[in-house]
């Protein structure tokens, strides 16, 4: 076999002939892994998957006829050796036979991983031969089902695969609870299944036949070799970054974060829903600097804890560090927060405990400061780069609003932010600040139900909790302008900053926005014409208009501290907003020097 290519180099393939390859791939994960043995059903969809375990090395493939009998004789050899086993058929009733096997997998609880040859989607319902629906083939008693439905090898898939096959072992296992099973992953595969000539070479994993995941410690408590691998992984590495994201569950992570990274001199690239974005080694102005990543030092490490922050120039970096640079991510519930496949280690453990137990082994650590001043340097250049614009403007914009709202409420205040634009520009421009609560719907990042989730904050205060404040835009209070109108009527002490910029700004920033069709324009934008008077009488609340930079802090002030629902109305533009952010954009590139 020639010598394993870097996937960074990699030239796309398609169809049947990237498929082949991204087959291969997952095979020589799944062994990397653990796995050492394949038991095969012939047929003809699933030749690429057959191909690639006879041909790989570090694999023993069995060949039975009968899909039934394939599926229990892989249950006892996973019975025998205690390791996950392939089970490999072509598409249609195959599937079906393999049935029973996976039942008693998932009630024996034995790790097993069935691959299922599918058609790809365009000879789904339509009368073609050997056919039928097979994602969910065997329902509930998985505990993994996927569908890789994917068919370009590039360098991006390639990860992903891997990281796929990672999240299938450990599913496998048992990592997500419920102890080992079978999981299941379907393929669909389109044509040639076979191509004359030498395979491609096999795009490389990491280095020395390792996983290209690593899983550290079980659900609960920390255990000693995950301290041991995280404490050796930041005594090796000075010059880390760690990235925190969305960790509501525990308040008190995002202070200690904060203190363990100036202790280590480590830049801390916090979400504002992480809770830690404070503290000197707090660098706010992340997703200004990242969209120049040519002048941002490169880490040989990366920490995460918690979900992936919502900036896109963040993912984009991390997705694009070079493969040995160490990507660890720390998860209470060992949830997979990886979509671009970088992870090279996963430690499971609750947060805080693991960081209090890996302290004490980093004591005769000794910081590069010089490491973290530099980020210091670029942070404040950013900053300062958009406060010059930011002061240049008239008016009240939504970044100067995403800036000032946080710092203008008072003290252990909780600021429930919109998905959508908001999100994004709270992220980008918050200071770092102490006793700020900052929450989010970012599950499903979607718009609906925000004011009744404030409302429902506001309802679980507790003493010495400070107001509650919901940021959004008119498409989002439109969504839900029936929780506005109970609430007010309920009398809910509730503060309500809409953004009304009469429509979905975030669309502007989209390539739908170039378009010259008012019709389409219309459906993705969705003008609301709210009138904003009429909607705060109709809900009983204050209304405070918000038009000039001065009016937001006595507005916020009265609203704070009456005991009723307010709305402050803040008005935008959408397009000029779209070319303040590009401003923004600039001036940040300029002061960097690039």
């Amino acid at each position: 076999m020639p010598d394993a290519p870097d996937p960074a180099a990699l030239e796309p393939l398609r169809d049947g002939h990237g498929s082949r390859l991204l087959v291969r791939v997952l095979v020589d994960e799944l062994a990397r892994g653990g796995t050492r043995h394949a038991v095969t059903s012939p047929g003809s969809r699933n030749t690429p998957i057959l191909a690639a375990l006879t041909a790989h090395g570090g694999l023993t493939a069995h060949s039975v006829v009968d899909e039934r009998a394939a599926g229990f004789v892989a249950l006892g050899l996973a019975k025998a050796t205690g390791t996950p086993v392939l089970v490999c058929c072509t598409s249609g009733s195959a599937g079906a036979h393999l049935h029973p096997a996976v039942l008693e997998a998932h009630h024996a609880r034995v790790p097993l991983i069935v691959l299922t040859a599918d058609r790809p989607a365009e000879l789904q319902d339509v009368g073609a031969g050997q056919t039928i629906h097979q994602p969910r083939l065997f329902g509930p008693t998985t505990r993994m089902e996927a569908d890789l439905a994917v068919d370009v090898a590039d360098a991006t898939n390639v990860r992903r695969v891997r990281a796929l096959a990672a999240r299938m072992l450990a599913a496998a296992a048992g990592a997500a609870g419920g102890g080992p099973g079978p999981v299941h992953l379907n393929l669909p595969l389109r044509e040639p299944l076979v191509a004359p000539g030498p395979p491609p070479a096999l795009p490389a994993g990491r280095g020395d036949a390792t996983p290209w995941v690593r899983r550290h410690g079980a659900l609960g408590v920390p255990q000693e070799p995950a301290v041991v691998a995280l404490a050796g992984l930041l005594l090796r590495h000075p010059r880390a970054v760690v990235v925190a994201g969305r960790h509501e569950e525990d308040p008190t992570l995002g202070p200690a974060l904060a203190a363990l990274c100036e202790l280590l001199g480590l830049p801390l690239l916090a979400d504002p829903l992480s809770g830690a974005r404070r503290g000197a080694a707090a660098v706010s102005r992340y997703d200004a600097l990242l969209r120049t990543p040519t002048a941002v030092p490169a880490p040989d490490l990366v920490l995460r804890l918690g979900d992936l922050p919502t900036s896109k120039p963040l993912r984009a970096w991390l997705a694009g560090l070079d493969a040995d640079v160490p990507q660890v991510h720390v998860s209470a519930d060992g949830a997979w927060q990886d979509p671009d496949g970088v992870l090279s280690d996963l430690v499971v453990a609750a947060p805080r405990p693991l960081l209090e137990a890996v302290a004490p082994r980093l004591a005769q650590a000794t910081p590069d400061r010089a490491w973290l001043a530099r980020w210091q340097a670029l942070d404040v250049a950013a900053a300062a780069a958009q406060d010059r614009v930011l002061a240049d403007e008239d008016g009240v914009t939504e970044p100067w609003l995403a800036r000032e709202l946080p710092a203008s409420l008072p003290p252990a205040a909780t600021l429930l932010v919109a998905a959508s634009m908001p999100i994004r520009d709270v992220e980008a421009h918050l200071a770092p600040r102490e006793a700020l609560r900052v929450l989010a719907n970012r599950g499903v990042n979607g718009i609906d139900g925000t004011i009744a989730t404030a409302w429902g904050l506001e309802l679980g205060r507790g003493p010495g909790d400070g107001p509650v404040c919901v940021l959004l835009g008119d498409v989002a209070l439109q969504h839900d302008v029936g929780s506005l109108l109970a609430a007010g009527r309920r009398g809910v002490d509730l503060t309500v900053v809409l953004v009304d910029n009469d429509g979905g700004g975030i669309f502007e920033f989209l390539p739908v926005a170039e378009q010259d069709d008012p019709g389409l324009l219309e459906h993705v934008s969705t003008p609301t014409g709210l009138d904003v008077p009429a909607l705060a009488a109709a809900a009983e609340a204050a209304l405070h208009e918000v038009r000039r930079p001065e009016d937001l802090v006595p507005a916020l002030r009265a609203a704070t501290t009456e005991p009723r629902l307010s709305l402050l109305h803040v008005r935008t533009d959408r397009r000029r907003n779209r070319e303040l952010h590009r401003r923004l954009e600039d001036a940040v590139r300029d002061a960097l020097g690039d």
